[in-house]
């Protein structure tokens, strides 16, 4: 791992100056681990304005001491040493003021892995046990923990989302002390909790931080509709209960490396069904939970301030993953009305969310052959059928160009034209097309209808090449 040539002159600069510079918290951590950090962040004993004498091209908008410095790989931060007083909404520090020394603004940081600096010499400063912890894979407070936790309640969430990302454990105190606290989650905003949620769903882990945030209740404050599932048994065809079928399917779609709202419609595509259950045992139903689910996840994704096209994609995806697709029954034109309310360009993450219910289901297979049946009929049904309608002429043209009226004769030369477009897709231009009727035109009537059965021939036996090839693509038959 190195150190962006950038970033090292910012600490250069600022050291010839006669000022203290390192790189500081995450970067620090992710170098330490050898993953590329993502933001760069430094900090100095240089006050804010001047960081900006030493690189006039930089700006500094915000109360907290950050100055922007411009580079040709992008903005880095440079952050005065600081100090923060009480967190009275339990989000912003009362005030921000300037720290002596790097150690005093390390103490402020939150977990010992983010509060490790380093110069350009790659030696760390670590006051607080921070590589100790990397090793252990622990995720500990800096200092007490309910007093950190009080300060910011978001960090509640961010050890989860860190225990999360890095296959980490949070150590005991640090976790007893979530559990103390987590009602003031409920202060922090939620696009603050949402920017968590989704790195904490993005990771490969991510059916783990959501049993975390269960077990540590912060899932109650969070995503409550999902906690309701939780011991909710199911009918004969599941092997877990609605909870668990969740994050199995969650668990898959993680594995699988699908996006965001797979993972989502995946985590939530069965939420509705503790307030849609009829019954007990094995015989248990839940007609419509899929409605019910597609409401819920409106108001879940709508109150998370996710923006409104994901929420519409997510909302899709969890009202119709209940499509049905038994091979003898399911016809063309339902497959048509099925991509028709679910739009073409969500009908393969559709698939993905319904290999995930099956997954969660406890079933060996996430694609079965009637599956693999219904994703060939999709692509036969989506893709635009071998017709006259191809071509670059139609009826209404031939009848201008020949003079002639509708009649058996338009029907002829069309399919003709075809034909040669079939053979040769570069003949598809109205100027060849155009000109070639003219000819065909002047032929005889039983001549003309000779060819146009010939290459009536000619198209079935390319579209059943075509279906063949896409069939084996699926293996079906």
């Amino acid at each position: 791992m190195v150190i962006p040539r950038e970033v090292k002159n910012i600490l250069s600069v600022l050291q010839k100056a006669g000022f203290e510079a390192y790189i500081v918290g995450g970067c620090v951590r992710d170098f330490l681990l050898g993953i590329e950090p993502k933001d760069w962040d430094v900090t100095t004993n240089a006050k804010p304005e001047d960081v900006q004498k030493v690189f006039p091209d930089s700006f500094y908008e915000n109360n907290f001491l950050t100055v922007g410095v411009k580079t040709a790989d992008g903005i880095v931060e440079v952050t005065t040493y600081r100090l923060e007083a009480k967190y009275s909404d339990k989000r912003h520090p009362d005030a921000v003021k300037y720290a002596k020394t790097l150690e005093e603004d390390l103490s402020r940081r939150d977990f010992t892995i983010n509060a490790m600096a380093m110069g350009l010499d790659k030696k760390v400063i670590d006051p607080f046990d921070g590589q100790a912890n990397l090793k252990k894979k622990i995720i500990r407070t800096v200092g007490d923990a309910n007093e950190r936790f009080s300060e910011d309640a978001l960090r509640m969430l961010r050890a989860v989302r860190f225990a999360t990302t890095l296959s980490f454990e949070i150590e005991p105190k640090t976790a007893e002390a979530v559990k103390k606290n987590n009602v003031w989650i409920e202060a922090v905003s939620k696009e603050r909790i949402r920017d968590e949620f989704v790195k904490m769903i993005m990771a490969p882990k991510a059916a783990d931080g959501i049993e975390l945030l269960r077990s540590l209740n912060l899932l109650k404050f969070i995503l409550p509709e999902l906690q309701e599932n939780y011991g909710v048994s199911q009918n004969k065809h599941h092997v877990y209960d609605c909870y668990w079928h969740a994050l199995k399917a969650l668990e898959y779609t993680a594995k699988k490396k699908y996006n965001l709202h797979v993972r989502i419609a995946a985590l939530l595509h069965d939420v509705g069904k503790p307030r849609s259950k009829t019954g007990e045992g094995k015989e248990a139903t839940f007609y419509n939970h899929e409605m019910v689910g597609a409401k819920m996840a409106f108001q879940i994704l709508n109150r998370l301030k996710f923006p409104n096209k994901d929420i519409e994609k997510i909302v899709t995806l969890i009202r119709y993953h209940m499509f049905y697709y038994n091979v003898d029954e399911v016809t063309e034109s339902s497959v048509r009305r099925l991509i028709k309310n679910v739009g073409p360009e969500n009908m393969e993450e559709l698939m993905q969310v319904r290999e995930a219910d099956r997954i969660g289901s406890g079933v060996p297979k996430a694609e079965p052959y009637k599956l693999r049946h219904l994703k060939y009929i999709i692509e036969k049904v989506s893709k635009d059928p071998i017709s006259v309608k191809m071509l670059k002429v139609n009826g209404n043209d031939l009848m201008e160009l020949l003079k002639i009226t509708p009649g058996p004769k338009i029907g002829q030369i069309l399919d003709i034209l075809l034909g040669h477009v079939l053979d040769d897709s570069k003949k598809n231009t109205k100027a060849f097309l155009e000109k070639e009727a003219i000819m065909l035109a002047g032929l005889p009537d039983k001549e003309l209808k000779e060819l146009a059965e010939k290459s009536k021939g000619e198209k079935e036996e390319v579209q059943s090449k075509e279906d063949s090839v896409v069939k084996s693509k699926y293996w079906v038959k």
